[in-house]
């Protein structure tokens, strides 16, 4: 039993520790919420393409219209399945969780200008449009791991406990 109190302090932690970016909508005196949980992209050599995930959330709706960033020559976000098609929007329901993962929705890096190892880190920016046509940018840090932290989290707890 102690052993089990110990293995869900550590989960909790985890996902505390996940929840990465809760930012107010586009005005001090807005009550919408957009949330980017768990960013991660592959690790990749210097000159190669890789992709970037994540969980993103907003209370009262809006849409991805763009992603940013300094290190790779372009950042853009990529549709469902294993083609290069390549999504203008990506429309974030009102309360739903829309999950940018390996073969459904994601964002492509292409052309990284240095080399990301596993454990490094970086900095995108997203753009969120709000149903009224007001934008507003998200700073996102994502780091370079070989899979989800919620899926590292799950193979950590999957040994079996002592009774």
């Amino acid at each position: 039993m102690r052993g089990d109190k110990a293995c869900m302090r550590s989960l909790v932690f985890a996902w505390g520790a996940a929840i990465g970016v809760a930012t107010t909508l586009l005005s001090p005196a807005a009550s919408a919420l957009f949330i980017v949980n768990q960013p991660w992209l592959l690790p990749t050599s210097s000159g190669r393409s890789t992709e970037v995930y994540m969980n993103l959330t907003s209370t009262e709706g809006a849409t991805l219209v763009a992603v940013r960033t300094d290190e790779a020559t372009t950042a853009l976000l990529r549709g469902q399945g294993k083609g290069t098609r390549t999504l203008e929007q990506l429309p974030l329901p009102a309360g739903t969780l829309v999950g940018l993962a390996p073969g459904k929705d994601r964002i492509a890096l292409i052309k990284l200008k240095r080399p990301v190892k596993l454990g490094e880190r970086v900095a995108l920016t997203l753009t969120i449009e709000a149903p009224g046509g007001a934008r507003q940018d998200i700073k996102v840090d994502a780091e370079a791991r070989l899979r989800s932290p919620v899926d590292d989290e799950r193979l950590h707890h999957a040994h079996p406990h002592p009774h």
